[in-house]
């Protein structure tokens, strides 16, 4: 990939943009050849949310992801290009999808600030293959966007990737971007900091029908035949997971869920993806799976979990409870050696705390513990990706007996539920994390996904009542 710094603001004038872009076809373009654009440019700090619910349309692709707590925000919309797959090869696939498209880029602008230059989105089903022939999702989707838009530390970096061939039109091209580019100015303007303006009155949504997926009583018994298994030494644990559908009378709406979830859950990672078929598949995450920055990795154990309290009092209970369980711990204990084991494999040396820490969200609080080590060059995000996906906390142990018995005992799709979701640029940054306390928008139904870890010691009626917890939160966000 070509990198040109540039000082002047190519959007600021359409004429200039309508030149420069001139230009690069010109001299940059071998004939009946497509190359991609990629132009980096600081703007005044906007909401990428706020631009989402501007210039997004239900058919395009789209990707957000926000850290409330920590400020940070990235909305992806439209694709310039896009790879979607159905293969157990879909990592490397992917993998070589991304290297050859940038081998393809040039990127100019600011492409020093954050997430400056281009990004692939990418999101990958729970299993290789669908077998449910009406997946809303393939089992790998990446793409780069069209429009990127982020905000970090106060400030806003905008990217417009272009494919330019020899049959494009430059003066409709030049036009369509001066236009968009300023769009997304205006709404940032009008809507940053503005969380009230996003809140858009729902009437009707207290007339909401819930029906279970599986029946509860299917769950609980679920649970007791995975003890029996457990007991038997075929497994050591497994995550069951439920689902439940919402009827509103009224369509869902995708920004103001988003925003719901981002002022109720800000020290979870706030998420969306669609399939440019009007489904789309949100959630609040409080699970990352990898963080690549600078060649520095940090992935997280998270599993043991425990209800927040009503009172100061009765919520230290809850927590001196959680880290004294011999049950929680030992949940905790088999996802840390997943986790550096499998990173061992990949020649990296993990280095993990002694005890582990309380991650404590609003209705709930885990047994978290953060694990880091140092990657070298030569290893690809999508490796540790593929090599950690999926981990006892959302699939069980051993891994691919779990699986089986995973698809054994529920009756439905887990699509993107507890899957891995993220990003990574053309510097081999990235970030990914867990599809988890999630649900799929389609239109006037919503069906919501939460999972419970089941080991030795588990109770069928303790482990509903978990996910029912999961899920109430996800549910006061939708309606």
């Amino acid at each position: 990939m070509t990198l040109t710094p540039l000082r002047s603001n190519l959007f600021q004038d359409c004429k200039e943009l309508y030149q420069f872009l001139l230009k690069f076809k010109q001299t940059s373009l071998p004939k009946k050849q497509t190359k991609i654009l990629s132009i980096s440019q600081e703007i005044p700090a906007v909401d990428p949310l706020a631009v989402l619910q501007a210039i997004g349309l239900p058919g395009q692709l789209h990707f957000y992801f926000e850290k409330p707590g920590q400020g940070e925000a990235i909305a992806a919309i439209d694709s310039v290009t896009s790879l979607k797959l159905e293969s157990p090869d879909r990592f490397y696939q992917s993998q070589q999808f991304i290297q050859s498209c940038l081998a393809n880029t040039t990127s100019i602008g600011a492409i020093n600030l954050p997430f400056s230059g281009p990004h692939f989105f990418c999101s990958f089903t729970f299993y290789n293959n669908n077998l449910e022939p009406d997946s809303p999702f393939p089992s790998a989707t990446i793409f780069l966007p069209r429009w990127q838009i982020a905000f970090r530390k106060n400030i806003s970096v905008v990217v417009a990737n272009i494919a330019i061939n020899s049959e494009v039109n430059l003066q409709d091209l030049s036009d369509s971007l001066w236009r968009t580019f300023h769009s997304i100015k205006m709404a940032g303007v009008e809507r940053f900091n503005s969380a009230n303006l996003l809140n858009i009155a729902i009437d009707g949504r207290n007339k909401f029908i819930k029906q279970n997926v599986t029946d509860v009583t299917h769950f609980k018994l679920s649970v007791i035949k995975a003890l029996s298994s457990i007991e038997s030494k075929k497994i050591d644990k497994i995550v069951l997971a439920h689902a439940f559908d919402v009827i509103s009378p009224i369509p869902f709406q995708l920004i103001p869920s988003l925003n719901h979830l981002r002022i109720r859950h800000p020290d979870c990672y706030i998420f969306s993806t669609s399939n440019g078929k009007g489904q789309n598949f949100i959630g609040a995450s409080p699970e990352r799976l990898i963080s690549i920055h600078n060649h520095k990795l940090v992935t997280d154990a998270l599993a043991g979990s425990a209800a927040r309290g009503k009172t100061t009092e009765e919520d230290a209970e809850f927590a001196n409870q959680l880290l004294t369980s011999e049950k929680e711990r030992r949940e905790h204990r088999v996802v840390i050696d997943f986790i550096t084991q499998r990173l061992s494999q990949l020649g990296l040396h993990p280095e993990i705390l002694s005890q582990p820490k309380l991650l404590q969200l609003l209705n709930i609080q885990h047994l978290w513990t953060p694990i880091h080590a140092q990657l070298p060059a030569d290893v690809n995000p999508l490796e540790i990706v593929a090599q950690l996906h999926p981990t006892p906390a959302v699939a069980g142990a051993p891994t691919e007996i779990a699986q089986e018995e995973i698809r054994h005992y529920e009756t439905f799709n887990r699509s993107l539920y507890a899957a891995p979701l993220g990003w990574i640029d053309s510097r081999g940054d990235s970030e990914f994390i867990v599809g988890i306390r999630s649900a799929l928008i389609d239109g006037c139904r919503a069906r919501l996904y939460a999972g419970a870890g089941i080991v030795a010691g588990s109770d069928p009626e303790k482990e509903l009542a978990e996910i029912q917890l999961k899920l109430q939160a996800l549910l006061k966000a939708l309606v």
